[in-house]
C-alpha cells in the first residue's frame, strides 16, 4: 500500500511538473497573429434536420461567403450545395417528413421580411409564401405529416395569423386569427389547444390556452410573471411552460389541460431557457442559461432523469436536434475559443461522427483565448458579471490596450461562445471585457429590470466601472481603453462618448441607436405585440417620456464628443435606420473629431456576408491601431483633422 501511495504521489508530482512546463512553454511561445481573412475563413454551420431515412442532414453554411443550404451525410462526408445564392443568404428550415423535399427561408438582403421556399424533388425552388411585404415563420409539421404550419402577417402587418398548408398542393387555410396581440406560442398535436402569450412588459407576459372545441380561453399563470410556452405532451394532455413566478430565475412547469392543475417539474439555479419533447416524446431536451453558457440536459421523459451524453472535455454541447425516429441526435460542440462543429450520435449503436471542421486549419487553436467569467462592483455596489478575454501576449511588462464590449438589446446578454471579431482583436493585442450591465438577461429578473427607464444612465455607469476594473489589471494599459458595441451596444458606445466624454479613448459604434424617439416611433409593424412593453422599458415617444428620450439620445449632444469614432451601418437595416448613423457621423464631424464611416448597401441589422465582415472587422482593427495604440499616427499627420468619407461597399 505504501509503495502504491508513493507511486501515486510521484505520478502527481510528475504530472504537475509537466503542466507547469507546458504553461511556461505557452507563456514563452510566440503567439502567431492571424489576418482577418484567416479568421473569416472559419466556417459557420447551423441547423441540422434529418432526412426521412436518416441518411443526410440539411444545414446552413457560409462557406461560400454568404449563407447557403447544404446536405451532409449523417455519418460524415462532403457537403453538397443545394442553393448557390451570391446575394441574399438562404437558410435551411427542414427536410419534409416523408420525402427529400426541403423547406428553406430567405429575406431580402437583411430586410427581415422572410419568405418560405420549397425545393422539390427535381431541384426547382418555389416561394410558397409569396405575398409581397409579408413575413412568414415556419412553426412545424402536423402529426400526420401532411401539412406544415406557419405564421404570416399578410392579413394585418401588425399580427401573425397561423396557417395550415397542404404539402401536396401548397394551399393554405387560416386556423388562428390574431386580432388582439395574443401571440401564437405553440399548439397541441391534435390542433385542439393553442398556447397564446401576451407581452405585459419586457420581462412579464400572460400565458393562455385556447380550446378549439369549447372556444374557451383559459389563463395559465396566476400572477404577473415572466412566462414562456415550451411544448405540449405527445398525448395532448399536458402543457409545459417556464415561469419565474416567485423566483428570480425561470423554472419548468406542467399544466394539466383537463384539471387545469399546475405542477413544478424542474428547477435549476439559473434560468431554464427552453424545453421540448422529441418527435415521439421519448426524450425531453432542457436548456439552461448557466452563467452565460448553454448547459443541455436530455431527459428520459418517463423518469425525467438525465441520460448520458458524449463528453467533449473543455468544449460544450451548445445545441441538439433529433431524427423523427429518435435514434439519431445531432449536436453542435464548441467553446469561447472554438467555433462549434457539428456531430451526430446514434443512441442504439453509440456511434459518434464529427461532420465538420469549421476552424480554419491555418489557425492554431492554442493561439486563441478562452473566455473567463469575472465580476466587479459598480458605483452603487451592484455586482456586474462580465466575460473577459486577455491576450496571451499580455503581461506586467507588456501591458495591452483594452475594449469594453457592450451587447445588443436592451436586455441581451454576452455569452461564452465563439466570436470572430473578439478573437481577432484579442489575437492582435487588445483585451476585451464583455460587460453584462444591469438590464442584461440571464442573471435574475431583478437584475434584468434594473435599467428600465434609465438607459444611458446607470447601465452606462456599469460600463464605466468595467473600464475602471480593466484599468486596475496589471496587464492592461489603463490609458488606452475604448468601448465597442452593436445595436443597443452601439447606443452605449455613443452614450459613453457623449455623456462621459473623458472616460473612453475611442468608440466603435456598429449600427447603434442615436435618436430614441425616431427609433421607437419607427419600429417594424410586426413588433406591434411588443410595442407597449418596449415603451414601458424605454419610454413612450408620444408622451412626456419624449423629454427624457431626447435627453438620453446622443444625436442631440454630439458637441460633447471629443474622442475618435468609427461607425458601421447596413443600409437595409429595418431596426436602426441608416439615417441614425448618417446624422451622428455628421454631428460629430462638426467637432473636428476623427470619424470613419463604413456603410454596406447590402446588409441589414448585422453583417452576414463574409466580404463585408472582412471589410468591417479589418477597418475596426486599423482604426484601433491608429487611435488607441496610436500606431502609424505620425505618418498620417494630424489625426484630429482626419476625415474619411462615407464608404458604400457592395
Amino acid at each position: 500500500m505504501k509503495t502504491k501511495l508513493l507511486g501515486l504521489c510521484l505520478a502527481i508530482l510528475m504530472f504537475s511538473c509537466k503542466e507547469e512546463n507546458k504553461e511556461e512553454a505557452m507563456a514563452t511561445r510566440e503567439i502567431q497573429q492571424y489576418t482577418i481573412e484567416q479568421f473569416m475563413d472559419n466556417e459557420a454551420v447551423g441547423g441540422g434536420s434529418f432526412s426521412a431515412d436518416n441518411s443526410n442532414l440539411l444545414v446552413s453554411s457560409n462557406r461560400s461567403g454568404i449563407y447557403n443550404v447544404y446536405t451532409i451525410p449523417t455519418k460524415g462526408g462532403e457537403m453538397t450545395a443545394i442553393t448557390t445564392s451570391d446575394s441574399t443568404s438562404v437558410f435551411a428550415e427542414s427536410y419534409f417528413p416523408n420525402d427529400n423535399r426541403m423547406l428553406l427561408s430567405a429575406d431580402g438582403n437583411g430586410d427581415e421580411i422572410d419568405h418560405l421556399f420549397v425545393r422539390d424533388l427535381e431541384g426547382t425552388i418555389k416561394d410558397i409564401t409569396p405575398t409581397k411585404g409579408a413575413k412568414a415563420l415556419f412553426y412545424g409539421w402536423s402529426e400526420d405529416n401532411q401539412y406544415l404550419y406557419y405564421g404570416s402577417n399578410k392579413r394585418d402587418p401588425r399580427y401573425f395569423d397561423v396557417y395550415k398548408m397542404s404539402i401536396d398542393d401548397y394551399t393554405s387555410e387560416m386556423i388562428y386569427q390574431d386580432d388582439t396581440g395574443l401571440t401564437f406560442s405553440g399548439m397541441s398535436n391534435d390542433e385542439n389547444y393553442f398556447a397564446l402569450s401576451k407581452s405585459l412588459n419586457t420581462n412579464d407576459s400572460d400565458l393562455s390556452i385556447y380550446n378549439v372545441t369549447t372556444k374557451e380561453t383559459t389563463k395559465v399563470n396566476a400572477n404577473q410573471s415572466g412566462n414562456s410556452s415550451e411544448d405540449f405532451s405527445k398525448d395532448n394532455s399536458t402543457f409545459y411552460y417556464t415561469t419565474d413566478d416567485g423566483s428570480e430565475f425561470a423554472y419548468l412547469m406542467s399544466y394539466n389541460l383537463d384539471t387545469k392543475e399546475a405542477t413544478k417539474v424542474l428547477e435549476k439555479s439559473w434560468d431554464i431557457s427552453g424545453a421540448g419533447f422529441t418527435s415521439e416524446g421519448k426524450y425531453m431536451v432542457v436548456y439552461v442559461n448557466d452563467d452565460g453558457k448553454n448547459a443541455i440536459e436530455v431527459l428520459d421523459s418517463k423518469t425525467m432523469k438525465a441520460i448520458d451524453l458524449p463528453d467533449f472535455g473543455d468544449k460544450s454541447i451548445t445545441s441538439v436536434g433529433f431524427s423523427d425516429d429518435e435514434n439519431w441526435m445531432r449536436m453542435y460542440v464548441g467553446g469561447s475559443n472554438s467555433p462549434s462543429d457539428l456531430y451526430t450520435y446514434n443512441f442504439e449503436t453509440k456511434e459518434q461522427h464529427k461532420l465538420t471542421n469549421v476552424l480554419n486549419e491555418e489557425i492554431n487553436a492554442d493561439d486563441l483565448v478562452t473566455a473567463k467569467v469575472v465580476r466587479y462592483e459598480s458605483f452603487d455596489g451592484t455586482v456586474i458579471p462580465a466575460i473577459y478575454y486577455l491576450p496571451k501576449q499580455a503581461s506586467i511588462e507588456n501591458k495591452v490596450p483594452a475594449m469594453v464590449w457592450v451587447h445588443g438589446g436592451p436586455g441581451g446578454q454576452t455569452r461564452q461562445g465563439f466570436n470572430s471579431l473578439v478573437q481577432y482583436m484579442v489575437n492582435h493585442g487588445y483585451a476585451v471585457l464583455a460587460v453584462n450591465n444591469r438590464g442584461s438577461s440571464g442573471y435574475g429578473k431583478t437584475f434584468y429590470q434594473m435599467d428600465d427607464l434609465n438607459h444611458g444612465e446607470k447601465d452606462l455607469q456599469d460600463c464605466v466601472e468595467g473600464k475602471n476594473w480593466l484599468a486596475s489589471q496589471t496587464e492592461i494599459d489603463g490609458d488606452k481603453i475604448g468601448i465597442i458595441g452593436g445595436s443597443y451596444g452601439g447606443y452605449m458606445t455613443m452614450a459613453a462618448l457623449t455623456y462621459t466624454p473623458e472616460e473612453f479613448d475611442v468608440g466603435v459604434n456598429l449600427f447603434g441607436v442615436t435618436n430614441w424617439m425616431r427609433t421607437l416611433k419607427s419600429i417594424p409593424p410586426y413588433w406591434e405585440s411588443m410595442r407597449k412593453s418596449l415603451y414601458l422599458e424605454l419610454g413612450d415617444p408620444f408622451s412626456a417620456d419624449s423629454v427624457r428620450l431626447k435627453r438620453i439620445s446622443p444625436l442631440f449632444h454630439t458637441d460633447k464628443v471629443t474622442k475618435p469614432l468609427i461607425v458601421l451601418q447596413g443600409a437595409q437595416d429595418p431596426r436602426v435606420l441608416q439615417v441614425e448613423s448618417d446624422e451622428i457621423v455628421a454631428g460629430v464631424r462638426k467637432n473636428g473629431v476623427p470619424v470613419e464611416y463604413v456603410l454596406f448597401e447590402d446588409e441589414g441589422h448585422g453583417f452576414v456576408k463574409k466580404e463585408n465582415q472582412i471589410e468591417s472587422y479589418s477597418r475596426i482593427l486599423k482604426f484601433l491601431d491608429k487611435h488607441l495604440k496610436k500606431e502609424n499616427a505620425a505618418l498620417d499627420g494630424d489625426i484630429e483633422s482626419t476625415e474619411i468619407e462615407v464608404e458604400k461597399t457592395n
